[in-house]
């Protein structure tokens, strides 16, 4: 069976534009792009839910002029491309911190969330300004006891399902602080594409790798 909930760690933007001799900016707007194009894919492909990594609560360690084209390009991004994935039924969540995001941006995110909210045809979760731990940190603040249901209510985002697949480019093998509570018995691959150069067949080869494993959540086949 293919999965239905899949999240991906959008790595190698950066890399992708230096080997190129391009600003990074250039490597991030490239990457947007392929988030777009797979979000139509997955859509094709039966995934109901798709998780991406935006902006890590690490990476406002960037230099100022990174960071700052960051917000700028998430901001126009979200502006011009919200009717649109409104219009072909995509319902946006964003999950992260807002301390120390623009406001302006914040607001831009919750406007986004309103106008998609009554949409079915796929969730798409945007991890922006966010990190595994601090969503642990912060739902633990509320917590009040009853284990793991009650816990979970507790998250940035508990309507979503824990993902079936996890997908990291670039050729990294690492978590990197995400979604650490969700993916705990998580399938992993990972792919050596840096992720601008990350094509409809290389998800295709992602779900048919996770086709091959056996999952049994601690248990015995």
């Amino acid at each position: 069976m293919p999965p239905r909930y899949v999240a991906i760690i959008t790595d190698g933007n950066g890399r992708w534009a230096h080997a190129r001799g391009l600003p990074a900016l250039e490597g991030h707007e490239a990457g947007a792009d392929v988030v777009k194009a797979r979000l139509r894919d997955a859509v094709d492909l039966g995934i109901e839910e798709l998780t991406v990594y935006s902006f890590s609560t690490e990476n406002w360690t960037r230099p100022d002029q990174e960071v700052a084209g960051l917000m700028e390009m998430f901001g126009q991004r979200i502006a011009s491309e919200t009717p649109e994935l409104n219009e072909q039924g995509v319902r946006m969540r964003f999950i992260g911190r807002t301390e120390g995001v623009p406001p302006d941006l914040v607001e831009a995110m919750h406007a986004a969330e309103e106008e998609t909210a009554n949409n079915s045809r796929i969730t798409l979760f945007v991890a922006f300004n966010y990190g595994g731990r601090a969503e642990i940190l912060d739902a633990a603040q509320s917590y009040a006891g009853g284990g793991e249901e009650a816990f979970r209510e507790n998250l940035y985002a508990p309507e979503m399902n824990y993902p079936d697949l996890l997908i990291r480019t670039s050729g990294e093998q690492r978590l990197s602080n995400y979604l650490l509570w969700q993916c705990a018995y998580s399938e992993i691959v990972f792919r050596d594409e840096m992720w601008p150069d990350f094509q409809r067949a290389d998800l295709e080869e992602c779900l048919e790798i996770y086709d091959q494993r056996q999952r049994r959540f601690g248990g015995r086949s």
